[in-house]
C-alpha cells in the first residue's frame, strides 16, 4: 500500500463553519481561524462517530493518490464517500503491463506471476476475446492498481475506527498514514505524546 501527491482543501474554512451553530456574527466574508475556534473545531471532531457533531469533518476535502491491492480496493468500495477519481484499469493495460515488475504484491506466488505471464504472451501472440477472458479472469487480487481519491476528513474517520486493527495489512498502513496526516485535519484522532 502506497500513498502520494497528498492535497488537502477546505481546512481554514471548515474550521470557521464548525463554529456556524454557535454563532450570531457570521462572517460576510471567510476569515482565518483564530485559536478559540481552532479549539471547538478540535472538539468538535473529537466526538464519537455518529454523533453529528462532527459534521464540519465533511468539509475537510483530502486527495491522493493510492497503489494498494485489488483486495483493498473491493473493501474501500463499501465506504459512500470516497470517490475514485480515476484510476488503473486491468481491462486497458493488463495485456501490455510489465508483470513482473510490480505489478503484484510480495504475497503473490512467483508461479502465479509466471502463469500471468504466460496468459499475457499467449494472448499478445493471439488476440482473441477468449485469451483476453483467460488473462483477466485468471489475475491474482494482488495486483497493485492507482487510483486518484477524493474523500474527507469525516469519512477517514469511520475508515480509521473501522480498519485501524484489520487483518490486511493494507488497510493498517492505510490507518498509520491516515495518522502522518496533520492534526487540524484528522482533530478525532488520538495521538500519544
Amino acid at each position: 500500500m502506497q500513498v502520494d501527491n497528498v492535497c488537502i482543501y477546505g481546512l481554514n474554512e471548515s474550521i470557521v463553519a464548525s463554529g456556524y451553530p454557535m454563532r450570531t456574527d457570521l462572517p460576510k466574508k471567510m476569515e482565518l481561524p483564530d485559536q478559540h475556534r481552532r479549539d471547538v473545531a478540535h472538539k468538535l471532531g473529537s466526538v464519537p462517530v455518529g454523533t453529528a457533531h462532527d459534521n464540519y469533518l465533511n468539509g475537510i476535502v483530502i486527495q491522493f493518490d493510492l497503489t494498494c491491492s485489488v483486495k483493498m480496493w473491493q473493501q474501500l468500495q463499501r465506504y459512500h464517500f470516497i470517490d475514485f477519481v480515476s484510476s488503473s484499469s486491468t481491462v486497458h493495460r493488463l495485456a501490455k503491463m510489465d508483470l513482473s515488475k510490480g505489478a503484484y504484491n510480495e504475497y503473490v506466488d512467483m508461479n502465479v506471476i509466471h502463469h500471468m505471464e504466460t496468459l499475457q504472451s499467449i494472448y499478445q501472440t493471439n488476440p482473441t476475446e477468449e485469451n483476453f477472458m483467460r488473462l483477466l479472469y485468471n489475475n491474482p487480487v494482488g495486483m497493485n492498481l492507482t487510483a486518484r481519491m477524493t474523500t474527507n476528513s469525516r469519512q477517514l474517520k469511520t475508515i480509521y475506527n473501522q480498519r485501524k486493527n484489520h487483518r490486511l495489512k493494507e488497510w493498517r498502513d492505510f490507518c498509520d498514514w491516515i495518522k502522518s496526516l496533520p492534526e487540524e485535519v484528522v482533530p478525532w484522532l488520538e495521538r500519544k505524546e
